[in-house]
């Protein structure tokens, strides 16, 4: 999801801005920067944020100043961990203006949404499965790839829905006919995006998914 500036006044894209930045900083603050000194874990991470701008760069404009796009935020959170997917999506947004798709005003409502909310509710919702279920493969898959990838979309198109009525103040009768049908449209593709990539990460390459371990997914169960 993308809004653009032109949608917001100054000050509601300030406050996003300033709470978007503090939360960055504490991004900055924890990331783990020691992993990114070998190669193939600096080499992960930018291909990933070069695979998800070209994603990103593929959208639907769904009505005037909102598009629409994958977003793949859950499978980047499980990869790479929250301080990093955090970082990354920033990155990702900044380059997809700079590319011509967007504008500089609508960065920080957009990062909310876009980025901050989907990884965020990924990472709690991946700490709720360690505390309240048995660590098993097809849990993490399934729970927290599949499902919290369609259902974190869908979030996040409501919650942009709520910026679009009391920020933006759009008529609630163009939020029906032009976008809120298309919202349980997000929760399939997303689902099936993140939740086969990260299946097929954990099954090849487990050692690029920074939240998952054999020792305490599959071995012994």
């Amino acid at each position: 999801m993308q809004l653009s500036g032109e949608l917001f006044g100054a000050d509601f894209v300030m406050a996003c801005g300033i709470a978007y930045g503090a939360i960055a900083l504490a991004a900055v603050r924890h990331a783990p920067w020691r992993k990114l000194l070998g190669s193939s874990n600096s080499s992960l991470l930018f291909g990933s944020l070069a695979l998800i701008m070209l994603l990103w760069s593929m959208r639907v404009e769904m009505m005037a100043g909102v598009a629409f796009h994958l977003i793949a935020m859950t499978v980047l959170t499980l990869m790479v961990g929250w301080c990093f997917a955090m970082l990354g999506g920033s990155l990702v947004l900044a380059g997809v203006i700079i590319a011509g798709f967007g504008d500089w005003g609508g960065y920080f409502p957009t990062a909310l949404v876009a980025v901050l909310l989907p990884a965020s509710l990924t990472w709690i919702l991946l700490l709720l499965a360690r505390a309240w279920l048995p660590r098993n493969f097809f849990i993490y898959v399934l729970l927290n790839g599949f499902m919290a990838a369609g259902l974190i979309a869908m979030f996040a198109a409501y919650t942009t829905s709520l910026l679009l009525l009391y920020a933006a103040h759009i008529d609630p009768a163009i939020l029906a006919y032009n976008y809120y049908p298309w919202i349980p449209l997000m929760f399939f593709p997303e689902a099936m995006l993140n939740g086969w990539i990260i299946t097929i990460l954990v099954i090849l390459k487990p050692a690029w998914v920074f939240t998952f371990s054999d020792e305490d997914y599959l071995h012994g169960k």
